[in-house]
Parts: C-alpha cells; structure tokens; sequence
C-alpha cells in the first residue's frame, strides 16, 4: 500500500507527536506497545526496545539518538490515521536531541512513572513542550507494580498541567493495558499539521545520519510543499543542490516511496558526501522554484565539558578526524578542534553537552569506528581577564597563561534543580555546600518530595557529584540543570609531574582552597595506577614552582644477591652499589608509559 498523500489521506489526518519522560519511566516499552498495536512491526520481529537500535542503548537502558517512525492507525470511527512517532532521549544531556524531535511536532506524550512521580528530566522536557506550545497527552505509566501510586501522581500531573483528571491516561507498557486509550487520546487530542500555505517546498531537516552507500540521509518534517524522488531539491543554507537518490519514510527501516507531502515525516537520501553541506536545522526546498526564507532553525548548543581524545596509535589520527565528522553529522552538538601534547601527541580537543555525552560519544568512536583512545580528564570553560585587559577563554588547563599575566579567572556556575523524597534533604544539602554550592530555595512538590535549587559551579558538578546524588538518596533523587552565568574565583593551576616530568593532559585548574586536598588524592591515585618500573618514579603535584603533595611507586627490586652462597660482604656490596649505580642511570633516561586510567584518575579522586 502506498503511503503517498492524496485526497483520501488529508493532512487533517496526520498526526506527529513525540514522546517525553525521566529516564527509565517506560517511554521505549511505550513505543514497543505502540508499534505493536498499530502493525507497524510484525510479531516476529518484535523485540525489547525496538527503536534503541544502538548496543549501547540497550546495554545502558537508555535513549541517545532520536528515532522517527510511521505507523497507520485504524480508528473506531473508520478514519485511517497516519501517526509520526519521533522518540527522545530522556537524559539532560540530550536536550538538545529533544527540542529538534519537538520541532517537528505538533504533540506530545508526557510519560509519568506511577512508582516516582515527576523527576527532573520529565520537567525539563515538558516545559521545552510548552515553549513550543505543543499538545500535551499526560500518561502514568506502570501502573501494574506492587509499589504504584498512580492517584498520587495523577494529583502532581494535575497541579502541574492544570489537566482534569479523567484527561491522564492510567496505562502499564509492559502489561499492554491503556494502549487503546492512549493511540485513541493521540488522534482525538493533538491537532493536524498546519494547513499548507501554498507556497514552494519547505521542508526542516530535524536530523540526519551518514550512510556509505547513500551518503548524508537527512530526516525531514515537510511544512509547505512536496519532496519527490525525482525532482532536485536545494539546501537553503549552503545553495547546494542534490538529486535525491531516495525519498522515504521510516517504519522504522528505510522504506523508499514516492514523494513526502505536507506535514509528513521522512527520510531523503542526499548522495552528499561533503559532510558540512547538510547541517541539522537547515531548510530543504525545490531547486526549480526555491522559497524565499527558510524555516527557523536552532540555535547550536553550547558545549559544558571539554576533553583531549588522543588515538593510542598516532597513525590512526587521520582515522579519527574522519570518525569525529562522520558522527558530528549524526550529533550536533559535538564540536571538535585539532590539538597536541607532549605526553599525548596529536589528537583533538572536544567540546560535549555533559559527561555522559562525553562517555557515549568515546564509547562510539571505539565501537562503530575501530578506534583505540585515550581521554584526558573533562574540564570546563574558563573565561581569563589578562592584566593587559585581554579577556581569553580557556578549555584546556595547559593552555591557562602564567599567574603574573592572569588578573581574573572567571568559571561558569550552573542552576541546579535536586528532586528528592524529603528524608534525603540533609545528606544533599551536605552535597552541595560541600562542593562551593549556594542555596536558593526549595519547595515541597508534595507531602513526600522536594525540589531544593542551588548554584553550584560547572567544574564541581562535573567529577561524581550524579553519582553522590544517587548514593546519599538511595537512587531516588534526581537533578536537572541550566547553564546560569560565568563568575569570578579563586583558580589556580596544579600540574601533575611524573618522574621530574609535567604531564600537560593531567593538568587541572582547581580553587586555591581544594588544590591541597585534590593534589593528595589525585597522587594516591595515580600512584595506584601507573605501573612499577625498574626505578623509583617521584608523582608530584605542584602549583607553579611549588610542590604540594608527592607519592612514589616504588622500584621493582631483582635480587642481585641470590647467586651468592656466603662469601664475603664487601661483594655483596659492591653488587648492591652497581645496582644503585643502574638504577640511578635508568631514572636519568627511563621513560613512564602513562596509562589509560591515570588519565580518568582525575574523575575518581572524590571518591
């Protein structure tokens, strides 16, 4: 059956939504329901978490990339609907996926999980939702578990969204109850595209992907117009025109068809090879009659964490440019520019959303590209005021300017958002204060649970404070944050030395209060980690010309007296001295092969 659109397939019955909700409250078990019912996907190839394509999704449980798919949905009524279900990630990290997926909406479903009630993430999204004034369908989820409250999360909903109760949907995904209701609530209660203008082809490129057969596959919601495969089409952005060599639809597969029209969602295969010809956010139009403005696209995300990603291989540089470009195109709001260490050599330096962007995107690039890396430790963006009134910004501790040129570094503070049952305030507030956090408020949800806001600077949030939050709360806290401004501290740079020799990757910029406490930890650490050499390696910190914390792994000792039976001690001696004599020779041109983990130390010093 064609799904081309024609008289007996409006606009009016289209209907593009999208689902949000905190991670793990049952939006990917959702869809799963909803492919089912609908028969997008057949029995035999149903399997858990169909949309989550990626190993790593489903070994981590959690949704990276957005997907799009099509299902046709046969009403009570007798109408056939055609619903474009755009899935989301739910993780802060991924926002910036989110409010492209919502771009191409005119609806959402907001999925509660009956057990925890709104977290973070859950607002987060939904207010990106209201921003854009799409429909909202509230679901509660998992309502067949033992410890479900769905009366009570019904009453948060509705203070919340202002709904009636008999608008929240009480479903369980994995149960397959409600899945009537909820595909019947997506048609009666999100409204159609926007009637067509009349206008030439406008079409939002809300994601792409990069395929070596097909070269750059954009992902498009088509606004004015028609995409056919074999009319040429334009990106507004760059002037370039292409020849689709296909246009399609996802259902999930690639599924070729004839033409996109008004309001649908598909896929158009570009043939482009030159990655920075089709960026997210640009508008496709026909080549032959172009429009006159584009759609309004997005602004580009601001990069929080920066990080040095070396191949441990040097030959395999030119192999990780390529792979950085191929999965810039696949994500945003990667950025990346070339660098060198001494330590290190050559690789580049990588600005990501936050660190488990940072962990999937390495992660990436070692499985779907063959790459063998090395990460250095993530740091922030500092904004430095010279003496000579220059302002500078620095992402790499190496590349800070000496303390006699330095008049002010300033560093970016976050507000964040802790949700938390309330007998978990105390260890949380400890949490926070502990690491230079200030309180603004906080506010009781419910009898039970607790929004306390704090600001807290970037660089704090950045080493294991998720993980802390999760510890001291029993995993029932979650948090949410925003970027708030940049302010000034007291920084310093702490160089780490190994055997004499500054390792510039393990540089970091810390406040002069904590540098003697994170040198000693990071010590320690580090002297678990490198290995035993045949001579005694010094690992010191220092701040400028001053040494503030040291350990030493200790040499390897071989036995150089075990051929001798009795005898007298002075050659016992004399073979200890020309051991000494050996080892000090050694320290002088011996090099330290630093590993893997002393780089990701950094990260495990609080712990």
């Amino acid at each position: 059956m064609s799904h081309v659109l024609s008289a007996k397939q409006p606009y009016s019955t289209i209907r593009n939504f999208c689902i949000i909700a905190h991670i793990d409250h049952g939006k990917s078990t959702l869809s799963d329901r909803l492919l089912e019912r609908t028969g997008t996907i057949a029995p035999r190839e149903m399997a858990e978490q169909v949309l989550d394509q990626m190993d790593l999704e489903r070994e981590k449980g959690i949704t990276i990339k957005s997907k799009a798919v099509r299902m046709m949905y046969d009403a009570p009524d007798g109408v056939r609907y055609q619903l474009n279900l755009i899935d989301t990630p739910g993780h802060v990290d991924f926002s910036y996926e989110v409010s492209h997926a919502l771009s191409a909406c005119e609806g959402a479903i907001l999925v509660v999980d009956a057990t925890q009630g709104i977290e973070a993430q859950t607002l987060a999204n939904l207010y990106l939702a209201l921003d854009l004034d799409l429909d909202i369908v509230p679901v509660i989820n998992k309502i067949d578990l033992p410890s479900a409250m769905p009366d009570e999360v019904a009453a948060e909903i509705e203070e919340l969204l202002g709904a009636s109760p008999d608008e929240i949907l009480q479903v369980s995904a994995k149960e397959g109850v409600g899945i009537d209701a909820v595909l019947e609530a997506i048609v009666q209660r999100i409204r159609p595209p926007a009637p067509p203008t009349g206008g030439p082809l406008r079409a939002l490129i809300f994601d792409s992907h990069y395929d070596s057969y097909k070269g750059v596959v954009a992902y498009v919601r088509v606004v004015d117009g028609a995409i056919k495969a074999e009319d040429a089409v334009m990106l507004m952005s760059t002037q370039r025109e292409v020849e689709p060599l296909e246009v399609g639809i996802f259902t999930p597969s690639l599924k070729p068809i004839e033409a996109l029209g008004v309001g649908e969602v598909g896929y158009v295969a570009t043939g482009l090879k030159d990655l920075r010809d089709c960026r997210v956010g640009d508008t496709l139009t026909s080549a032959q009659h172009p429009a006159e403005a584009p759609l309004a696209g997005y602004h580009p995300p601001k990069p929080m964490v920066f990080a040095g990603l070396y191949p441990v291989d040097t030959e395999e540089y030119q192999n990780l440019r390529d792979a950085l470009e191929k999965l810039q195109l696949n994500d945003a709001s990667l950025v990346f520019q070339p660098e060198s260490s001494a330590a290190l050599h050559l690789g580049f330096r990588c600005g990501f959303l936050g660190l488990l962007h940072m962990e999937i995107v390495q992660e990436r690039l070692e499985r779907e590209y063959g790459l063998d890396l090395i990460a250095t430790a993530p740091s922030v963006e500092y904004e430095v005021l010279r003496v000579d009134g220059q302002v500078v910004t620095v992402d790499n501790p190496a590349d800070l300017p000496s303390t006699d040129e330095i008049a002010e570094i300033h560093e970016p503070w976050m507000e964040v958002g802790i949700y938390t049952p309330s007998e978990y305030i105390g260890p949380l507030m400890e949490l926070a204060t502990s690491r230079r956090g200030e309180y603004q408020k906080m506010e009781y949800l419910d009898v039970r649970r607790v929004l306390i806001s704090f600001l807290l600077p970037l660089s704090e949030i950045l080493v294991d404070f998720h993980d802390q939050l999760k510890s001291r709360s029993r995993g029932y806290a979650s948090m949410d944050y925003a970027f708030h401004g940049y302010r000034p501290g007291d920084l310093i740079r702490m160089d780490i030395l190994v055997n004499q020799e500054p390792v510039d990757a393990l540089s970091v910029i810390v406040h002069r209060d904590k540098a003697y406490e994170k040198g000693s930890a990071l010590v320690r650490r580090l002297k678990e980690v490198i290995p035993a050499q045949l001579f005694a390696v010094p690992i010191q910190a220092a701040v400028g010309s001053r040494i503030i914390a040291r350990a030493t792994v200790s040499a390897q000792r071989k036995d150089v007296l075990s051929k001798c039976y009795g005898g007298d001690v002075t050659r016992k001696r004399k073979l200890l001295e020309r051991q000494k004599e050996g080892k000090r020779r050694l320290k002088r041109v011996g090099k330290v092969e630093i590993p893997q983990e002393a780089f990701m130390a950094v990260l495990k010093t609080e712990s």
